[in-house]
């Protein structure tokens, strides 16, 4: 195991001695969707931060301390992403990798910076989770919706350029936030939709939509939404013979999404971060999570990587304190699975942004 961990260049050895020598033990969370329609989501993080802590403690620990996991379900719900934040300042986290939903992370955010927890989001997207943060120690590994709306707006105004165009949402803050954006977007590039319109999430009926769609001439749609609600969209579409290409935002790279459209799945696009399990920096990581048959998709990779960063700014700080890790983190360029990145003055990453996906034979491939 020493010589595996050494292979992945984790910088987890801290051989400083730090500011806090009375702790017995550096505690940690990661808090998500772990059950529901978003659970899948969940059990990436889970997967990366079990993962990462095992490699932490496998390798000495922080400072000769253990580092202790806690995993919590905020339900992608903003009460109980409160009482969950709540509870785990009970705990005396130091860290907490999450959330993914932005109902759930903006709120708690508040809660962790009043109290001088780290929190690192490798999900929310959604811009004003950074742009309006509440304070210091809030960061995100995940790029922003604004960026991924840019390279769907292009798509959909080059290369569909001649095409009728819908675009859908899910009337979630998510969902609509990324639809009006690539709505706006590819307008400013001259592009028009032919039809705009919302839809029920949570739904299992879609055969009014998908016919109001073929009666529209509809030969592209832009869903901005999740995957259970766009693969069943994506199904009723091909039931009705309605041949139009899906598109839609990382959400849909998921193995769940293929698992209700199956091969009517086939031909969907989706903007997506670079995939980082073609990442050399990654590889060691993926065979680990693969051999022990856990997630190592990118949610769990963007966990481990966060986790990897906060290692990296205590040993710099040489102390767990919040304000001295904030800074660190502010300052700092961390060496990580996900590549090599600093944070801006708003917490955002300097990692790549959007790429488009084309789902064939049910895998994701790089367009």
């Amino acid at each position: 195991m020493g010589k595996q961990i050494g292979a992945l260049s984790l910088c987890f050895l801290l051989g400083a001695s730090f500011a806090d020598p009375a702790l017995a033990e550096i505690r940690m969370a990661v808090a998500g969707p772990m059950k529901g329609l978003f659970g899948p989501f969940g059990a990436q993080m889970q997967a990366g931060a079990e993962q990462a802590v095992a490699d932490i403690n496998s390798a000495g620990g922080i400072n000769g301390e253990e580092l202790i996991l806690d995993v919590v379900d905020d339900g992608c719900n903003e009460n109980q992403a409160v009482a969950v934040a709540n509870q785990l300042i009970g705990k005396g986290v130091r860290l907490v990798v999450g959330h993914f939903c932005f109902d759930a992370s903006i709120p708690a955010s508040k809660i962790y910076s009043k109290a001088g927890i780290i929190q690192i989001s490798p999900a929310t997207t959604l811009p004003s989770y950074t742009d309006l943060r509440p304070g210091g120690g809030i960061y995100r590994l995940a790029p922003r919706d604004d960026q991924q709306a840019q390279v769907a707006a292009r798509l959909l105004a080059e290369t569909f350029a001649d095409d009728s165009i819908a675009i859908l949402h899910d009337k979630t803050a998510y969902g609509k936030g990324l639809s009006d954006a690539v709505r706006s977007q590819m307008n400013d590039l001259g592009k028009a939709e032919s039809l705009y319109q919302g839809f029920d999430a949570g739904g299992s009926d879609y055969r009014i939509l998908v016919s109001r769609l073929a009666l529209d001439n509809i030969s592209v749609v832009f869903i901005g939404g999740y995957h259970p609600e766009a693969g069943l969209i994506k199904l009723e579409m091909d039931r009705q013979g309605l041949d139009a290409v899906l598109i839609g935002g990382e959400t849909l790279m998921t193995d769940e999404y293929w698992s209700v459209t199956g091969d009517a799945g086939s031909g969907t696009l989706v903007t997506y971060p670079f995939d980082p399990r073609d990442l050399a920096e990654a590889q060691s990581v993926v065979r680990v999570l693969e051999e022990a048959e856990q997630p190592a998709e990118r949610y769990a990779l963007a966990t481990y990587a966060a986790i990897q960063a906060w290692v990296q700014a205590v040993e710099t700080a040489q102390s767990a304190e919040f304000q001295s890790v904030a800074k660190s983190l502010d300052e700092g360029e961390f060496f990580t699975v996900l590549g090599d990145f600093s944070f801006d003055d708003k917490g955002d990453s300097s990692l790549p942004g959007y790429v488009v996906y084309e789902w064939r034979d049910g895998e994701p491939q790089l367009r």
